[in-house]
């Protein structure tokens, strides 16, 4: 996790490395002429994901290749936007739809299985009028709120913890199941796992601390389910969002939510 200030805002840049080098077969690591760092993960069923990053360690973007050589650009983004962080922040005109709001937002503990593919698989609320880079798409809350959104409500956190208990691992069961079928239909779907915490404590450990909750969630999938870590990637969104109104400590609002960014994200094939 790198946490930087850029004309005072906090940015946090969650370093996925080691969750996408677990069970690697190999990882070669080479530095290209124009100075940017190419990361390769080589799978033992064959599939190598690509990982591309500037001096500074930001991604810029991933690939992932099938064993049969076709190539899926999964996100990228734009190497100018970090020296601007206000870019990264897209402001959307007010949404508006009809979709009655326990299927915009669906509860995991209350949701069968074929509700949850259908939240995942469903096509955003309104028209994109264009699409962006991942960085815009986890900073701009007018971007995301464009696609459904699952709490996974089945995990709870305690207060500072970013663990999960192993009596609650199988609740992530339907959430693997419709993630999977969904790459299996289209290799280059992409899901955001989003961290959450309570209003207690300070805005930088709640940040840092969400993160580890979104990372937490996503390393289970893939040791538990074999999701592929290259297609879930992860952000801590602190207190930002409370799901109670309260600035106690809130067991609803210890939580993470995921969403299917893939019809929102900017990339070659898309």
């Amino acid at each position: 996790m790198i946490i930087t200030r850029r004309n005072g805002n906090v940015i946090i840049r969650n370093d996925e490395s080691n969750r996408l080098r677990d069970n690697a077969r190999d990882v070669e690591v080479r530095r290209l002429p124009n100075g940017l760092e190419e990361t390769i993960v080589y799978r033992r069923d064959g599939t190598q994901v690509i990982t591309l990053r500037d001096r500074n360690g930001r991604v810029l973007q991933r690939t992932r290749v099938l064993d049969s050589g076709r190539r899926y650009v999964l996100f990228s983004n734009d190497p100018r936007s970090f020296d601007r962080p206000d870019d990264l922040i897209v402001r959307l005109p007010p949404l508006v739809f009809d979709l009655p709001r326990d299927r915009y937002i669906v509860d995991a503990r209350q949701a069968a299985p074929d509700l949850i593919y259908e939240t995942f698989a469903a096509p955003p609320v309104r028209t994109v009028e264009r699409r962006y880079d991942l960085d815009q798409v986890v900073n701009s809350p007018d971007i995301l709120d464009q696609v459904r959104r699952i709490d996974i409500d089945t995990i709870t956190f305690a207060t500072g913890s970013w663990q999960v208990d192993e009596s609650q691992i199988d609740a992530l069961d339907a959430i693997a199941d419709a993630i999977l079928q969904m790459i299996k239909e289209n290799p280059d779907e992409v899901f955001l796992i989003e961290g959450h915490t309570d209003a207690v404590g300070s805005d930088l450990d709640n940040l840092s601390l969400s993160d580890r909750r979104a990372e937490e969630v996503a390393y289970l999938l893939t040791e538990y389910y074999d999701v592929p870590p290259e297609n879930l990637t992860t952000k801590g969104y602190g207190e930002q969002y409370l799901k109670v109104a309260t600035e106690g400590p809130s067991q609803a609002n210890r939580r993470v939510t995921m969403r299917r960014i893939t019809p929102l994200l900017s990339t070659a094939q898309r």
